[in-house]
């Protein structure tokens, strides 16, 4: 691939982000910018979009967002339940939650969806679950959330049921230094996500495929 392909494909990613911000909803937009404006990213429009159309093709009615205040895939996801099961949002950090209980109080009258907010971490919240009883889980912010949700994972998850890894470049960060691809970035979101990567494509339990979305996608569905 030459210098020209690769400026196209940034052209490209550009033009469906362009795309999927022109779809997004008034209250879409009003709840990222908000988030945006507290201090906490929010993943790209198209994957926030992409979550949206998971929800529905999966039929999810039981579904685990879990991350440092992602409010924006908090949102999309509600919409694609539209009205139906419940979404369990779980964030350790205090300002993460906040957000999110905000978002949900204000859905509350919108919505008939169940919508449950938790501060805590992955690792001490996803065990008390009950097992096989979610169809989808999303995982995005800090690096420590991903491990413990896929350990979790195949106890937690009904038979094809789907997790999603956000920014598995551990690109999204403002201090990121090239993520996953600069061999260079020893952060610990791209030292995590390099194992993470190795880790979910190996495990014979599941299918996955990684997707160039947003920051890059991570799906693993389960056997």
């Amino acid at each position: 691939m030459d210098k020209v392909s690769y400026t196209n494909l940034a052209k490209m990613w550009e033009f469906v982000e362009r795309r999927a911000l022109a779809h997004r909803s008034p209250r879409a937009k009003a709840v990222s910018d908000h988030a945006q404006t507290a201090g906490i990213p929010q993943g790209s429009a198209a994957q926030a979009e992409l979550l949206d159309l998971l929800v529905r093709l999966t039929h999810a009615t039981s579904v685990i967002a879990l991350g440092t205040g992602s409010v924006i895939e908090a949102q999309q996801l509600v919409d694609g339940l539209n009205g139906r099961g419940q979404l369990t949002a779980v964030d350790s950090s205090s300002q993460g939650i906040a957000l999110i209980r905000a978002l949900f109080t204000d859905l509350d009258e919108r919505t008939d969806t169940t919508l449950r907010a938790v501060k805590a971490s992955a690792d001490v919240f996803l065990p008390r679950l009950n097992a096989e009883a979610y169809q989808l889980i999303v995982v995005s912010g800090d690096a420590s959330n991903y491990a413990a949700a896929f350990h979790e994972a195949p106890r937690l998850l009904e038979d094809s049921g789907i997790i999603v890894f956000t920014d598995v470049m551990a690109m999204e960060s403002a201090q990121a230094d090239g993520g996953v691809l600069n061999p260079a970035d020893r952060s610990d979101k791209a030292v995590a996500m390099r194992e993470l990567l190795d880790t979910v494509e190996s495990d014979e339990r599941f299918d996955s495929t990684l997707v160039s979305c947003g920051t890059g996608m991570l799906l693993a569905m389960k056997r």
